[in-house]
């Protein structure tokens, strides 16, 4: 090879290296950007996995729930049709009345893949850790999530390009969110199998402020709610401030307590943000503990669900209270 086709050759490869860096970055910021609106759980940790209700022994998964993948009547209807809710619950050995968690999901991220929607939200470290404990765990998927019916819709741009960072959509979409957790809390305490004075309300990210906002638009129903993370829009989307405050604001009302869990180096919600949330609970006369979670090096603190070492003795308190 003469030397121009040697340097055309490596001019060509620095080249194509320098693009490969350029569509890399472009493509890796997913969700998790100060732009964006909210979360769904992350993947599990790596390492060997067993189904959810399922746990790693001796290297063979061992069940300890059963799963039940069920329908939940509503009385919403949309193009003439009644709507039901999918409910995936786990539900300890027996045939007793059980204390109920029911545990609500976040959003998809920034809203711009549809094909998230449909994804079902379960989380095998709540599942562990409440039915070991005797407790029946119920993932409700709202409208148009999972394989709910209806139209998902908490909070879109005019196109559906992405969620809204608007204070009216975006409290819009949380009102029809919160109309879902409604239907499906009424289904479940007209099950057998569940003890209707003994419900606990959770969820993360979007599910945790919806959590915290339920308890007191149903003060009947819950014993206290469990908020991982919680936030309806991103520190840097708009009118965050006015929405988030609103939602816990008016989560203020229930005379129980609550329990708000929040991770370092969450790339949705800083800990001063989510504090000055707290302390807006608070003050408008909320009852709570708020507890610092470090997940570790790398790890993102949106994520703490999924880490159960973290949270277990704050939980394990919690439930002993109330």
């Amino acid at each position: 090879m003469n030397t121009h086709n040697l340097i055309n050759s490596r001019f060509l490869a620095l080249a194509c290296v320098v693009f490969l860096v350029l569509v890399l970055t472009a493509c890796g910021g997913g969700g998790g950007g100060s732009g964006g609106t909210g979360a769904s759980a992350a993947p599990e940790p790596s390492g060997p996995v067993c189904a959810t209700g399922s746990i790693l022994e001796q290297g063979a998964c061992r069940h300890f729930a059963e799963r039940i993948d069920a329908r939940a009547t509503t009385p919403f209807l949309e193009n003439g049709r009644s709507v039901e809710l999918e409910v995936v619950l786990f539900k300890p050995p027996g045939e007793d009345r059980f204390p109920t968690l029911v545990f609500h999901h976040g959003s998809t991220g920034d809203g711009s893949d549809p094909s998230r929607f449909t994804e079902t939200f379960t989380s095998s470290a709540v599942v562990e850790y409440f039915v070991e404990r005797g407790w029946m765990v119920a993932f409700p998927q709202r409208r148009g999530r999972g394989r709910s019916d209806g139209l998902y819709d908490e909070g879109f741009q005019p196109d559906r390009s992405a969620y809204s960072c608007k204070e009216a959509p975006a409290l819009a979409g949380a009102e029809r969110a919160l109309d879902d957790l409604d239907a499906a809390a009424d289904w479940l305490r007209a099950r057998a199998d569940v003890d209707s004075t003994r419900l606990l309300v959770g969820g993360s990210s979007r599910g945790g402020i919806l959590a915290v906002a339920h308890v007191a638009r149903r003060p009947d129903l819950y014993l206290g709610a469990i908020n991982f993370v919680g936030g309806w829009l991103s520190e840097g989307c708009g009118d965050h401030l006015s929405v988030n405050r609103r939602l816990f604001k008016d989560g203020a009302g229930l005379p129980g307590p609550t329990l708000w869990l929040y991770g370092v180096n969450d790339s949705f919600y800083s800990l001063g943000y989510s504090r000055m949330n707290f302390a807006a609970y608070t003050g408008a006369g909320g009852l709570g503990a708020f507890h610092e979670l470090e997940a570790g090096p790398g790890r993102n603190g949106h994520f703490v669900v999924n880490y159960p070492r973290l949270w277990e003795e704050a939980v394990q308190a919690f439930l002993e209270q109330i």
